[in-house]
């Protein structure tokens, strides 16, 4: 398994950044965004909601390998206590474990700030993603049906959830 570390998301790494995920926007059903991503859009993906949310880019071996983020599930307050968790790795570096070094590094800053329940969301046809999280332990809580519209397809989403041992 390939070592992972984590570094700030900056300015100077959002280019690169942007190319990994106009991937998975252009060439995959992993995200329903549909228009390749511009700096300003990647800017505003990865800018923390507050200061208890997170993000960072991914390093294995030297090489950017992806980024990760602690995002913000809804904008009401009742939901403070809950975050969106996203994993987005470069192509050609899935297989090597960093992905699930990645969900453990963000569940280790998710109980630092506080944080009780973290939310997977999912494309249905994502098996990778699905079998990823249901490794680390998330159940699935949801099934949305034909939710979304991609490449001329409905699409299915799939909410995957893990209680941390922290109380909000």
């Amino acid at each position: 398994m390939d070592e992972l570390s984590f570094l700030p998301c900056n300015e100077e790494l959002l280019p690169a950044l942007r190319d990994i995920y106009a991937y998975y926007v252009t060439q995959t059903t992993a995200t329903f965004h549909t228009q390749d991503p511009s700096l300003g859009m990647m800017r505003s993906i990865l800018a923390p909601a507050s200061e208890r949310h997170y993000s960072c880019a991914l390093v294995s071996q030297g090489q950017l390998a992806g980024y990760a983020l602690l995002g913000r599930f809804k904008p009401r307050e009742a939901y403070d206590a809950s975050a969106e968790i996203t994993v987005y790795l470069k192509p050609g570096m899935t297989g090597r474990g960093l992905g699930s070094q990645a969900v453990r590094h963000l569940e280790a800053v998710a109980r630092q700030r506080n944080f009780h329940v973290l939310l997977a969301v999912i494309s249905g046809e994502n098996t990778e993603s699905i079998k990823l999280f249901e490794k680390l332990g998330y159940k699935k809580c949801a099934h949305y049906h034909q939710v979304g519209k991609k490449f001329g397809r409905l699409l299915d989403v799939v909410s995957y959830e893990k209680i941390l041992d922290v109380l909000p």
